[in-house]
């Protein structure tokens, strides 16, 4: 049976059941205030009896939160229809465990829908693609099994690649829970009522404290590591510096936390890609003020990957984006500065994509009829996955938050180092048997291929590699060399 209460002054439809809620608690006539219901639940106080000594922290986290305040309970936010998969009876009230982004929908319907239109809801969606073949089958094995898993699945996809990214939660025949894919707190997780994501992913369970998921590391869970350092490249940045070094002005618990109003003394994830400004509401998209979407071997827009996700982003340009962050930005930079760093940004886009992304690309594609057919099945699959998916994707990343160590050290220079003495003579390699194979497609091939290895190398951007780099570049090189030592000689 569905009821209608006033939750932050909107009336909304729950399922419940009937008498659930004080009387007059459900409806227009509802014993609502303007920012939550004006009394506990009797279900609520029902379920506070038992939860506050058995699970005294859930219970002490729930009474520092803002639902606390709102007299928004266990039930309320629990509360099940007897349709749905993983509602049970607990004591005479339906309820289910998760709390899925639908159920937050009753009161955050305007922030649902913004998640829902985000990479962040569809991160689940990893389930199939070529890195879950590397923790299913690379890395793991069938060795985990569960009543949803009677064949077995990897562990290594269970506690990794799940834990980010989402699993999708199975319910057993009694409404108990797959532990393969439960507990998850994937911000992309898969939910029995068929919604996408997780809210507790960043606005933790049961205090769902605002300023937990506006501190950098809330967000440092997911986004780390050699494949996507944001954290790390956060902390190395600028922004980071200025933030550690001064959170006691962050103003962390403001209700209206506003840069350059709340606070100032720097940014963090949040500020630039979800929070506030002067002329920009929260928004739980994130990405509506990112410009390139990094996580593909080639950088492209990101209205392209919202298109091929079906996202409706794909109506709304890189150049809009780009004018909301800029927005984020102007807040502590004057306009050139924004503009000059963009220039920066692009042109470290551009290299990547031009001088190591495009060439490998089309080359790794060239080769592989001279390939075992198995995925991850020869040296070169891992040596081309890490030069876009690792290095590549380091150096992206971290230009565009303006950390130079990881740009470099971490980024181009391990790019340059893998693609010149690891990528290309291992093409190399595959070119010489191929032309030994006595297959005549092999030899015809692997001509294809050293064709397309001659062309690239002979580029401007490559042609140093082969010992013709321009005799004027050569000239100057030398010259600025020479200035250089005489400038510091004692």
């Amino acid at each position: 049976m569905k009821h209608a209460i006033v939750c932050a002054g909107i009336l909304v439809s729950v399922a419940g059941v009937a008498g659930a809620f004080p009387a007059g608690a459900h409806g227009n006539g509802g014993k609502a205030g303007a920012f939550g219901l004006s009394e506990l639940s009797e279900a609520s106080k029902e379920c506070i009896k038992c939860h506050e000594q058995q699970n005294p922290a859930i219970y002490e986290q729930w009474g520092d939160s803002l639902h606390y305040r709102a007299n928004v309970g266990c039930f309320e936010c629990h509360m099940a229809d007897e349709a749905d998969v993983d509602a049970f009876n607990h004591y005479g009230n339906t309820i289910s465990v998760i709390v899925s982004p639908r159920d937050c929908a009753r009161c955050h319907e305007h922030e649902v829908a913004e998640f829902e239109a985000s990479h962040h809801a569809k991160a689940g969606r990893i389930l199939g693609s070529l890195d879950n073949v590397l923790a299913e089958v690379v890395e793991g094995n069938k060795g985990m099994v569960t009543e949803s898993f009677p064949m077995g699945v990897s562990a290594a996809a269970v506690n990794g690649c799940w834990q980010c990214h989402g699993s999708e939660v199975k319910v057993h025949a009694d409404g108990s829970l797959d532990p393969a894919t439960w507990p998850n707190s994937g911000i992309g997780r898969i939910n029995p009522d068929g919604s996408e994501g997780s809210c507790a992913a960043c606005h933790g369970r049961h205090s769902f404290s605002a300023a937990q998921a506006r501190h950098p590391d809330n967000c440092g869970k997911c986004h780390m590591g050699p494949d996507h350092p944001q954290k790390e490249v956060y902390e190395e940045s600028k922004h980071g510096i200025q933030f550690f070094a001064n959170e006691d002005k962050m103003n962390l618990d403001s209700p209206k936390w506003i840069v350059g109003e709340d606070y100032s003394a720097a940014p963090t994830c949040a500020t630039c890609h979800m929070s506030a400004t002067k002329n920009q509401p929260v928004t739980h998209d994130v990405g509506m003020r990112i410009s390139w979407n990094n996580r593909p071997p080639i950088s492209i827009r990101p209205e392209l990957s919202d298109k091929k996700m079906g996202l409706p982003g794909a109506d709304v340009p890189w150049q809009v984006r780009r004018h909301n962050m800029q927005d984020v930005c102007l807040n502590c930079h004057n306009q050139g500065w924004v503009d000059n760093f963009y220039i920066q940004y692009d042109g470290l886009i551009d290299l990547y994509n031009t001088k190591f992304a495009a060439p490998g690309k089309k080359l790794y594609a060239l080769a592989k009829p001279l390939m075992k057919n198995v995925k991850f099945g020869n040296k070169i699959d891992f040596t081309w996955f890490e030069l876009w998916h690792h290095e590549g994707r380091r150096a992206r990343h971290a230009a565009a938050m303006m950390g130079p160590d990881y740009t470099h050290w971490h980024g181009t220079y391990e790019i340059a180092r893998n693609f010149y003495t690891e990528f290309i003579p291992e093409l190399e390699e595959l070119v010489e048997k191929g032309m030994h194979s006595g297959d005549a497609d092999k030899v015809a091939a692997a001509e294809k291929l050293q064709a397309a290895i001659d062309e690239t190398l002979a580029t401007d951007d490559h042609k140093w590699f082969i010992g013709e780099m321009d005799p004027a570049e050569a000239a100057a090189r030398k010259k600025a060399a020479e200035e250089f030592k005489a400038r510091y000689k004692d």
